[in-house]
């Protein structure tokens, strides 16, 4: 069974840390591009950053740069992100998703997620005093 599962959400406060997984299970994650998404609820979806299979390039949009950080564990078979400096306008459930190629990762960052193959079920992190 193909599986996603994100897990590291919680309360944080403002400047605070916290890291994500996103782990797989019944594939090798490794085998394809990585999004991250972040959504409050009644709002859209909102991309953050793609990591490459392979050469693991990274990318990050402007909101998150210089704060967030993606890595892979091929061991574990998961994708982390590292979240530091965190903000209240950070609070969201945040999902991961496997995306069939680095360009339609892109895209997917934008909004259009006809490359997305499959959805984790999201993990609540709030940021707040």
């Amino acid at each position: 069974q193909v599986q996603l599962e994100e897990s590291g959400g919680g309360l944080v406060q403002p400047g605070g840390s916290l890291r994500l997984s996103c782990a797989a299970s019944g594939f090798t994650l490794d085998d394809t591009p990585v999004g991250w998404f972040r959504q409050v609820p009644g709002k859209k979806r909102e991309g953050i950053s793609c990591i490459n299979n392979g050469d693991d390039f990274t990318y990050y949009v402007d909101s998150v740069k210089g704060r967030f950080t993606l890595s892979r564990d091929n061991a574990k078979n998961t994708v982390y992100l590292q979240m530091d400096s965190l903000k209240p306008e950070d609070t969201a459930v945040y999902f991961c998703a496997t995306v069939r190629s680095w360009p339609l990762c892109h895209l997917a960052l934008g909004g259009t997620f006809t490359g997305v193959r499959d959805w984790g079920k999201g993990t609540l992190v709030t940021v707040s005093s």
